[in-house]
């Protein structure tokens, strides 16, 4: 009887460990921080979806999710220590391993898969095309991506960027100034844009929107930027981590009502209508792509990588060796059966 109530107790230990590697008992998850970049919006969805239907729990994780001030400030915070992962934006990541060489952090998976960059003008004004942006004045401020890879779209264009005059004024003041015509044009993140613009009164029908994507740039837009810490002594948390998200972004695609609940039920002074359309805009704009229908949810190509790699380089004037191998590992993403689109 002895022998027999060790041999089922040894076969229940082998089944649980085959489960899951991080499927401790309630109250014993293993902590694990993220830093969603920005506020709580639709931009965080898949991992609120995640956290909300419980996920990360399921997966053995304790996961505290903070709110963040953009992508520079997150990939520090990841750096220092302070966070495991954190939603920022590829090139900023590549412009702080090049000058921080020690910190070799990286991505595991993709959020953007199409880069969300864009500047945006007046429907109705003199700018037709992205060459009549040569010389005009334009609403962005220092730290903002669409201001920092405006050289790599007026390149593939064809114009010189050095007479173009760059306004650094704040969002809310910015968007603002825009609408009563100070402004030539604005850089965002075209979702970003689209609906700052539209709460103050300019719709999109009456804008123009240069899609730093639909006009030759190859790069990625944000990803998970991963701290090597926790990558090397936590590599099962990581990869429970980046499998939970993966679900939850997939689920957030596939129902984006219930990504926009689940930013009210965290943010419950957010606008839920206005979430939800500015999700739909992410989902269709950014992650509904060829590539992501191919590879899945969170993959990357070598050649996606190269070219983010070579535009950013360009773009910021950097003095950089990076390889594809120094900005992104795919050791912890889901089989591709579990980053398959649904529908």
């Amino acid at each position: 009887m002895k022998r027999r109530s060790l041999l089922q107790a040894a076969g229940a230990a082998a089944f649980v460990g085959a489960a899951s590697p991080l499927a401790f008992a309630q109250g014993n998850l293993q902590k694990f921080k993220f830093n969603l970049g920005w506020k709580i919006e639709a931009s965080g969805a898949g991992f609120l979806l995640a956290h909300q239907r419980g996920y990360y729990k399921d997966a053995g994780l304790d996961v505290a999710i903070d709110t963040g001030n953009g992508s520079a400030s997150a990939i520090s915070l990841v750096a220092g220590g302070a966070y495991d992962v954190a939603s920022a934006d590829l090139s900023t990541m590549i412009e702080f391993n090049t000058a921080n060489p020690s910190a070799k952090l990286a991505a595991v998976a993709i959020q953007y898969d199409l880069n969300p960059n864009a500047v945006m003008v007046r429907k109705d004004g003199p700018i037709k095309k992205p060459t009549d942006l040569a010389g005009k004045t334009i609403l962005g401020q220092p730290f903002n991506a669409s201001r920092k890879l405006f050289p790599v779209f007026a390149k593939a264009q064809g114009f010189d960027t050095g007479g173009v005059k760059w306004e650094n004024v704040a969002p809310d003041i910015g968007d603002t100034r825009f609408v009563k015509g100070d402004f030539d044009a604005a850089a965002y993140f075209f979702f970003t844009g689209l609906l700052n613009l539209k709460a103050r009164g300019m719709g999109p029908e009456q804008l123009t929107v240069f899609r730093f994507s639909d006009f030759g740039m190859q790069s990625y837009g944000n990803g998970l930027v991963a701290s090597p810490r926790t990558m090397q002594e936590s590599p099962d948390a990581m990869k429970a981590f980046v499998k939970a998200t993966t679900r939850g972004w997939i689920e957030a695609i596939a129902d984006p009502k219930a990504g926009a609940a689940a930013i009210k039920a965290r943010e419950p002074l957010a606008n839920e209508a206005i979430e939800l359309e500015r999700l739909q805009l992410i989902v269709d704009g950014t992650m509904k792509t060829a590539e992501t229908r191919a590879n899945g949810w969170g993959a990357a190509t070598p050649a996606r990588l190269q070219a983010t790699i070579d535009e950013t380089v360009a773009a910021f004037g950097l003095k950089s060796s990076l390889a594809v191998a120094d900005i992104w590992t795919e050791r912890f993403l889901p089989t591709a059966t579990e980053r398959k689109l649904k529908g």
